[in-house]
This record gives structure tokens, C-alpha cells and sequence, in this order.
């Protein structure tokens, strides 16, 4: 299949041959027959990615903040090449989409193969979309008319929170393709409408629709017009759907509205708010979020999971049937919003007259291909590969950020064989892929763990995956690197050890290797090896200043992501255990004590570990400081002596004969190393790096200190009941 993409390097819109998406539960596969270019959200898109990288900082001005933190703890040369990563991956492009269901995942309900649907997929042959971002289209309303769903439901978001009644005088500022379709709403509600833009054809459909007009670039005063316009009163409301870096809009609306008026910014403006402005009249100032109550929440959007009508009666699902119905009755009209029509394979020249022509409104994309042509499984993306299977020939499942940007990197410079990379959506697989040189990009898991040509996997996928993939992995006959965790569930990692023993005793000899890269810097090698010197126990304290990750992330889901300790502080787990070089005997944690602003407190705990040969170490995992403190530090204390390291780039000696600092000009944790040692025991025969048994035992601890956290509330019920 085909999808648009735009590199945010250049401003290249680029169109792309990739896999089709593999279906999920909770999702519904949509071959697309329609999509409309959002004028204002993508050509600023075009126009950012073409503006320089000077530009694009004066732009995001947070960004640069982020920027500047880390290079304080990772150093100038790790940022500059995250920045560039983070630049060079191409984006999809769109939201409004209209097409034909073909496949429906598990637990879906409402939907079924060969229902007409709008969604806000991307520009792409063929989408995966969840099901409560779908919205089944009336028999009576055109595919062309139906893309423009999304599009009236972010306008129809701004008037739900406006609240207008019928006879109001409504200003709506800045007409565009969502100012319109609000002049419409508004009408439809019994609204008195005012539209104000620097453009006089727009102007001229909205008066189409049924509203006065103000041109400011004629002239023409808009609080004057907005005063006039409301009889003298000041009018009711204002929806800001103007994208402005000028504060005038939110400026000129508080002048023009009356006595508590209220004001929605749907749009892109300045916010220097003047306090008098609002002040004196106790105006209202809200800011719409998309398409209505449940956008960016992953139990709605991403699980499934609606919000109950009679208490959330208008939802972004429920919103895209009210601009349908509306469509249907005929209240809204976007016939004379259409400006262009492409044919999809030309969609860079839509893109080319969505910069040059800013007169444009509704570009559409029609796709006309047949479905067998685009539901492909895998691409070829280097014809010309060979590959030597005495060598290890790798395949990897994922293409997310971490594995696009050190692990597929780490894997080239080790000299691996790329053979076939495996992502759910197909895009990734196809954007990285390529950039690494890999002979095939797929949707296909089950093709690759059946390849008689690939013999090594890579793993680096959502945890909760994890233990499952390695399964299957290892019962296909494949050497395999999994990302850490090795699993979340001590179920699960029974399963993983049970296809491992399984596997040796059929006479196959597969390494396993977790992506522990810390104990492969350079800096902790040199540790190791000043310690080997060392006889006696040994002290560590180790902390990670993880930084805070809203509740709602994957990572803090303990079924998804397992939790930040199962999925990070497993690192500093194995870096613990590898520095001791004694198996762990003893395990304590201690969590942060509940507080009603505190939603996540698993993620601010120590961890003391005992070993066999007496060392004991402390393990801070603390989402609760500063960014500028150091993100890792790892303290050893010696036989007098004293190891300090700093974010893998500082190593400083205190009492150390012969050994005072090891400085690094660029952070080095370990990865390449880490991914050179697994490759190199395929292929020489050698032992795996980290012996199983010491992967097993991490992944036991790691899982058994999060059980231990989660359960302190009742543990700590029960001494409050004992000494009372």
C-alpha cells in the first residue's frame, strides 16, 4: 500500500510503497476511498519542515528547553545526534479519512466488513484505525462529503463549549475550512454569525452561509464590526478558528464580547492576555481540544473503553455522527469548500498547491486502487542483498524510537546481516529499513519466525509482548536479543525459561541475550576491572533520576508496560549484579508513601540488594528531581576506595593507585558493544554474554521488587493494625 509522508528535515512530502497493517483488537482495517488535506494543521506542517533549523527552534521554544537539559546531562554530541534522529523520521500526514471496512479486530462491536466509514486515519491505502475513532456514514452522504466529518467535529468541539442558544450573535474569527463549517454549525444552532478574515473569497462563502462579514485588510475595525453587529451589547460568543502568532484575535475578542461572554480558541494564536480585558467583564476563556472528550485518553481512544452517554453525552466518536447526520438533513454544505481534486499517486502536487495556492480550502485525495493491490504483507527494499548463513542473519520485530534510533543503528555497526524488519503498522518498517539497509520491510511475524533464512531475532516491541515473542522465537530456532524486560509476570518469564530449557534439551544451543548494554560502556568495564582486584564486599548506590511520565503512559500500565522498575530499573538490576559478580541473595524495597497529588509512587522507591559474598547495594529509582542532577549515577565504595560515575560519560577514581578519571566526549552506555558481544558468540561459537541463568535471575528480582512495591499499602495496614 501507499501512504503520504513529510520529512520535518526538509519539507519533502513524500509518498511511500509499505506494508499493509495487521489488524488488532479494538481496531477496525479501512481501505480508503476518500481523505481530505487539512489546509491550516498541514501546511503549517509543509511550512515547518521547510523552515530552517534556526526557524524551527524559534518556533518551539519548549523544545529548545528540552534541548538544552539534556545536553546538561547527556552531553552536546548525544543530543545533537537525538535531534537529527528525531528530525529525519518522516510523519504521516492527515486525519480525514473516509473508506470501506475490511477487516474488524476482536472485541469491536459496530462495525463490519463493507460499512462506509470516516475516521481520522492518515493519507494511506489502507488504515488501521481504533473503533471509537470510526463513525459509520449515512447512505445519502457522499464519500466526498464525509471527509469533511472530522474536520466539522473540531469546529463542533468549540460550539459544545461555547454553549450558544438560539438568536445569540456569534463571531467567528479566521474562515477557513473549520471556520466555515462552524459559520454553518452556528447558523444551524439559530445564531446571528459575524465572520471576520483577511481574505475576501472567504469572506464571500461565508456570507454564502448565511453571515456578515468583516475584512480587517480592508479597513474595516473588527470590534467596531463585533459592536455593531451585536446592536451595541457586545456579542455572546466568539470561536477562534484563526492560526496567528498575533495576539490580536483572543484581543479584539474580549473587546467585542459582553458581560461574561465566552471565548473558544479552536485554532493556533498568540496568548498574551490583557487581565483588564477580561476582568471587567468576567469573560469566559476556554481552549477546545480536537474533536471532544476523549481525545489523547488511551482507555477511550486506544482500549475501547466509551464514556457512558448519559453522563458524557458527546464524545469525539459521537461527535463524528453528529456532523454526518448533519450532512445527511443537509445543514452542512461543503460542496463549495472543495477546491481541488488529486488522484492519490499525485498527492506531492496536492501538497506543491497547498503551499503555493493559499487560497486553497478542500483539497481531496481519491484512491482508486483495487484492494488486492494494496493489502501486501512485506516490500522488498533492497533487491541486490545476499546474506551468508554461517553468519548471523537478523530479523527485528519493531521500529519505535528507541530500536530507530540506537538498537538498528548498534546492529548495522556490528556488521549484522539486516534482513527483514517486522512493525505492526508498516510504515516504520519501511522509513527504517530503508535508512539501515534491510532487505525487507513486513507486517508479517509469522513469515519471519518460519524464514529458513533468518536465523536471529531482535525483539523490541511493547513489554507486555516481550515474553510471548521469545517464545515463539525460540520454538521457531532463533537466537534472540530481547529489549529489556525479558517479561513483566513471573508467569510469563516461566514460560520464556521453559522454551529456553526445551530448546537445549532438543539438542539446539540458541543464545538469549537481554539488552543489559550498561555493563558494556566503557566506563563500567574499566569499573569491573578495578574491582576485580578488590577481595572483599563491596557497597554500591546507584541512582537513576528517571524523570516524571504521566500515570496514563503505557510504560506505567503494570499489564502493558509492567510498570517503570519491571521495564527500567531491571538495568541497574543486572549493572548491580554484573559489578558484584555474586548471584543476589537478599531483596527489600521501599516506595514512596501515598499522597493525593501522587498518582504514580512505584516509580519513587530504593531497592537494597544483598549478594552472596556480603555486598549489599542501594538502588534509587526516583521520578521526583531535578533535570539538571545527573540522570544515572553509580557510586562504588571499596577497600577504601571509591568509584563515582556520572551519566556514562564522567568516571572519577578517589583512592584508586594509578587511576584517576576516564572521560568520555560523547555518553556511551553500551549499546554498540552490547550488540557487537551478541553477534560475535553466533558467530564464533562463544558463550552467550550474559549466561541465562544470571538473565533469568535479574528478570525474577526486577519482577518480585515490583510485586513487593505494589503490595506495601497492605503490608504496611498490617504493622499499623499490629502496633496498635
Amino acid at each position: 500500500m501507499k501512504q503520504v509522508l513529510q520529512d520535518l528535515a526538509n519539507g519533502t512530502t513524500i509518498l511511500i510503497e509499505a506494508p499493509s497493517p495487521r489488524t488488532s483488537a479494538g481496531s477496525l482495517l479501512i481501505s480508503t476511498s476518500t481523505t481530505l488535506v487539512s489546509a491550516g494543521t498541514e501546511r503549517m506542517l509543509v511550512d515547518f519542515g521547510r523552515a530552517s533549523y534556526l526557524q524551527k527552534a524559534r518556533q518551539q521554544p519548549e523544545k529548545v528547553k528540552m534541548v538544552l537539559e539534556k545536553v546538561q546531562t547527556a552531553g552536546l554530541m548525544s543530543t545533537v545526534d537525538a535531534v537529527r534522529s528525531k528530525l529525519a523520521q518522516p510523519l504521516p500526514l492527515g486525519y480525514c479519512n473516509v473508506g470501506v471496512v475490511s477487516e474488524v479486530g476482536k472485541g469491536v462491536g459496530g462495525f463490519k466488513p463493507g460499512d462506509r466509514v470516516a475516521s481520522n486515519g492518515p493519507h494511506a491505502e489502507i488504515i488501521k484505525v481504533p473503533q471509537n475513532l470510526c463513525a459509520r456514514i449515512p447512505d445519502n452522504v457522499s464519500d466526498e462529503q464525509a471527509a469533511f466529518t472530522v474536520m466539522g467535529s473540531i469546529g463542533l468541539q468549540g460550539i459544545r463549549l461555547a454553549q450558544p442558544t438560539l438568536g445569540e450573535a456569534f463571531v467567528v474569527t479566521g474562515v477557513g475550512l473549520i471556520g466555515l463549517l462552524t459559520v454553518q454549525l452556528l447558523r444551524a444552532h439559530g445564531c446571528r454569525v459575524l465572520a471576520i478574515d483577511f481574505d475576501a473569497a472567504k469572506l464571500a462563502l461565508a456570507e454564502q452561509f448565511g453571515a456578515e462579514t468583516c475584512n480587517p485588510a480592508q479597513g474595516e475595525d473588527p470590534v467596531a464590526a463585533g459592536m455593531a453587529f451585536s446592536r451595541g451589547h457586545g456579542v455572546d460568543g466568539v470561536i477562534i478558528t484563526a492560526s496567528t502568532q498575533s495576539n490580536d484575535p483572543v484581543t479584539q475578542a474580549a473587546r467585542m464580547s459582553r458581560q461574561r461572554g465566552r471565548i473558544i480558541l479552536v485554532g493556533v494564536t498568540g496568548l498574551e492576555l490583557n487581565r483588564a480585558d477580561f476582568y471587567e467583564k468576567e469573560l469566559s476563556f476556554q481552549v477546545s481540544c480536537s474533536y471532544g472528550p476523549g481525545r489523547y485518553d488511551p482507555s477511550y481512544e486506544e482500549e475501547g473503553h466509551d464514556y457512558p452517554l448519559g453522563f458524557v453525552r458527546w464524545t469525539e466518536q459521537r461527535n463524528f455522527e453528529a456532523v454526518l447526520d448533519m450532512l445527511a438533513i443537509g445543514q452542512l454544505n461543503v460542496e463549495p469548500l472543495i477546491t481541488h481534486r488529486f488522484a492519490f499517486d499525485k498527492a506531492p502536487d496536492a501538497y506543491r498547491v497547498l503551499s503555493e495556492e493559499r487560497a486553497a480550502l478542500g483539497i481531496l485525495l481519491e484512491y482508486d486502487a483495487p484492494l488486492a493491490q494494496r493489502a501486501v504483507s512485506s516490500v522488498t527494499l533492497n533487491r541486490e542483498a545476499h546474506f551468508d548463513a554461517a553468519q548471523p542473519v537478523l530479523g527485528m520485530i519493531g521500529a519505535g524510537n528507541y530500536a530507530s534510533r540506537v538498537l538498528i543503528p548498534a546492529f548495522k555497526a556490528a556488521g549484522a546481516q539486516l534482513h527483514t524488519l517486522v512493525t505492526a503498522g508498516g510504515i516504520n518498517g519501511v522509513i527504517h529499513g530503508e535508512k539501515a539497509g534491510f532487505a525487507e520491510a513486513s507486517t508479517d511475524m509469522a513469515a519471519l519466525l518460519a524464514s529458513d533464512t533468518v536465523n536471529t531475532l531482535a525483539i523490541v516491541t511493547r513489554h507486555d509482548t516481550h515474553a510471548n515473542f521469545v517464545g515463539q522465537a525460540l520454538a521457531a530456532g532463533k537466537h534472540v536479543f530481547v529489549e529489556k524486560p525479558l517479561a513483566i509476570t513471573a508467569e510469563g518469564l516461566a514460560e520464556v525459561e521453559a522454551a529456553y530449557h526445551t530448546a537445549y534439551a532438543s539438542g539446539r544451543s540458541p543464545h538469549l541475550m537481554v539488552g543489559f548494554n550498561r555493563r558494556f560502556s566503557p566506563q563500567v568495564q574499566k569499573m569491573k576491572a578495578l574491582l576485580g582486584a578488590v577481595k572483599e564486599p563491596k557497597s554500591f548506590i546507584m541512582t537513576m533520576n528517571a524523570g516524571a511520565i504521566p500515570p496514563e503512559h503505557w510504560t506505567q500500565d503494570p499489564a502493558v508496560g509492567g510498570g517503570r522498575i519491571i521495564g527500567e530499573a531491571c538495568h541497574f538490576i543486572d549493572l548491580m549484579r554484573f559489578l558484584a559478580g555474586s548471584p543476589i541473595v537478599s531483596v527489600q524495597a521501599r516506595r514512596m508513601g501515598d499522597n493525593p497529588g501522587m498518582a504514580i509512587t512505584e516509580d519513587k522507591a530504593a531497592i537494597i540488594l544483598g549478594f552472596a559474598d556480603g555486598s549489599f547495594g542501594t538502588i534509587h529509582y526516583l521520578a521526583n528531581g531535578a533535570a539538571s542532577f545527573p540522570k544515572e549515577r553509580v557510586e562504588v565504595f571499596a577497600a577504601g576506595r571509591v568509584l563515582q560515575l556520572d551519566n556514562f560519560r564522567k568516571l572519577k577514581g578517589f583512592g584508586w593507585p594509578g587511576f584517576r578519571k576516564l572521560n568520555l566526549w560523547k555518553q556511551d552506555k553500551g549499546q554498540k558493544a552490547c550488540t557487537a558481544a551478541f553477534l560475535s558468540a553466533i558467530a564464533e561459537g562463544k558463550p552467550t554474554p550474559i549466561a541465562a541463568e544470571e538473565i533469568f535471575e535479574v528478570a525474577r528480582v526486577s519482577i518480585e521488587v515490583a510485586e513487593s512495591l505494589r503490595h506495601m499499602d497492605s503490608v504496611q495496614a498490617k504493622e499499623a493494625n499490629t502496633d496498635a
